[in-house]
């Protein structure tokens, strides 16, 4: 049986090992930055039929990441909302230019 974490912060690091190959945490940052784009111009424009598009391009681009380049098991599915929260934590350090120093502490190259 594999580890069960009890803190986010053990989980973090759980996190970023599954997202080893820079390329899953591409498709993570496109389908995270769409999904950000589409709530922000739902928001705007009062549109709620586009929030339908959150869930599959958040999703989407994140198991077809782990499907396909990683191939593992998405963590959303043991830890649903610590795995969202990482996502939107690893993708605000890639933003800020801040995530190295963390994927270094993994045991992962840049």
């Amino acid at each position: 049986m594999t580890e069960r974490f009890r803190t986010f912060s053990a989980f973090w690091p759980h996190y970023l090992r599954e997202h080893a190959e820079p390329r899953t945490r591409a498709l993570h940052y496109v389908g995270t930055s769409l999904t950000v784009i589409v709530l922000i111009a739902a928001a705007l424009t009062a549109t709620l039929s586009l929030l339908w598009l959150v869930p599959l391009l958040g999703y989407g681009f994140a198991w077809g990441a782990h499907a396909f380049v990683e191939r593992n098991k998405p963590a959303t599915f043991t830890y649903p909302l610590w795995s969202l929260a990482a996502d939107f934590r690893m993708w605000g350090l890639w933003l800020s230019g801040r995530l190295e120093p963390h994927l270094r502490d993994a045991g992962l190259p840049k």
